[in-house]
């Protein structure tokens, strides 16, 4: 999922565009759920201090945000029984999904992570493991990376019981509003990326 984000530090910016819509378009905002939301808090308080600025951006993307901290907090719990972070799943998961070996940065495309990131995360997988490495014999410079046996059967056994853990934690919503908030989601992301490329954490 990437760094933690800062919900304080992206709102400011993310209000201080457009004018405030008119009091029907305000009103239908508020009345759209999330009153009681420390996000909702927030905006009341910013409409406070600038009544004339839009804060509609705030409401969708600092609930994101908080959504994305609070979900960070939650540790992941099954991945830390492992001994593993979100991001080192993510390395092994795009290694057991894609079925063949990757190189560092294919990895760093397939988890919208940083290069160096990505090295040292191998390096403790590695260390553990789970991943081992090959050297292209035309290019030394270049790894081949692939799961162990290990690696694998990690993988396999800690995923049904991962997302037995997030279906607890969206619980929170009934199914009908989960396939809406994805499908809304997946929309906003697609234009997102044709607009600004590839996200990297």
């Amino acid at each position: 999922m990437g760094e933690g984000p800062s919900t304080a530090a992206s709102e400011a910016g993310e209000a201080a565009g457009g004018r405030r819509g008119s009091d029907a378009e305000r009103g239908r905002r508020d009345a759209g759920g999330g009153e009681g939301d420390t996000v909702a808090s927030v905006v009341r308080q910013w409409r406070a201090v600038h009544p004339e600025l839009n804060t509609g951006p705030m409401e969708v993307i600092g609930r994101i945000n908080r959504c994305a901290a609070l979900l960070q907090q939650a540790e992941d719990a099954p991945l830390r029984r492992a001994g593993l972070s979100r991001s080192e799943f993510d390395l092994l998961g795009a290694l057991r999904r894609t079925g063949h070996e990757l190189t560092p940065g294919e990895l760093a495309r397939e988890t919208f992570s940083s290069g160096a990131a990505v090295t040292k995360r191998l390096k403790q997988l590695t260390e553990r493991g789970l991943i081992e490495r090959r050297g292209d014999s035309r290019d030394r410079r270049v790894a081949h990376l692939r799961l162990t046996d290990a690696g694998r059967d990690l993988v396999d056994g800690i995923l049904p019981e991962q997302l037995a853990y997030e279906t607890s934690v969206l619980s929170v919503l009934a199914p009908e509003g989960q396939g809406e908030l994805a499908a809304l989601l997946g929309d906003l992301l697609s234009r997102l990326e044709s607009r600004m490329g590839s996200l990297r954490a």
